[in-house]
């Protein structure tokens, strides 16, 4: 005898605001998936990139950053909460009072183990689909971070950088970033 098959219940950006405000929650495909707390490195990472961002796009009136948690609602299906994010000044009013309503123009994730086939696949598709126009792939391991330009629906990697590189925007065209300040003070 065949056992009954059950499909799945979608998540909705209801039940998304029922989950416990202790821990972090991203609803992707209808899916509630909880977040751990990042590690130190982690969030050094996070602090010294979000800064330098900070500072140009301030100094040069681009716009604002936000870094997690902040919730980003792409549809009723999708909440994320990228590590950091990056809104041009045309586009604020995507900005509401509870939430990020729509894609931003620059993504920023940074790997950990249990964050990488989320933000290398699953998160990736997502920004694509709604039209993330630069998304960051930062590994802290390698000291590197891989940037995808948004062309033609899909994206094409436009360069990888190595700690010792000089980080390079599209978007936020001027910005330069000594990666090895960044990555100077992780370790192993």
């Amino acid at each position: 005898m065949a056992l009954p098959v059950t499909e799945k219940k979608k998540s909705t950006y209801e039940d998304y605001l029922k989950t416990p405000d202790d821990k972090r929650y991203e609803l992707i495909e209808g899916e509630l998936l909880m977040t751990p707390s990042p590690i130190p490195r982690h969030q050094r990472i996070s602090r010294d990139l979000a800064f330098e961002l900070l500072r140009f796009v301030k100094a040069n009136n681009l716009g604002e950053i936000f870094y997690a948690p902040c919730d980003v609602h792409l549809d009723d299906e999708n909440v994320v909460q990228p590590d950091i994010l990056f809104i041009a000044k045309e586009r604020l009013d995507i900005i509401g009072d509870k939430n990020i309503q729509g894609a931003p123009d620059l993504v920023i994730e940074i790997i950990s183990e249990s964050s990488a086939y989320r933000d290398m696949v699953q998160k990736k598709k997502l920004y694509v689909r709604f039209g993330v126009k630069e998304y960051w792939i930062v590994i802290p391991e390698e000291g590197s971070i891989e940037i995808f330009i948004l062309k033609n629906d899909t994206y094409q990697s436009y360069k990888n950088y190595t700690k010792e590189d000089i980080l390079e925007s599209l978007t936020l065209k001027g910005l330069t970033i000594a990666l090895n300040e960044i990555f100077l003070r992780i370790g192993k």
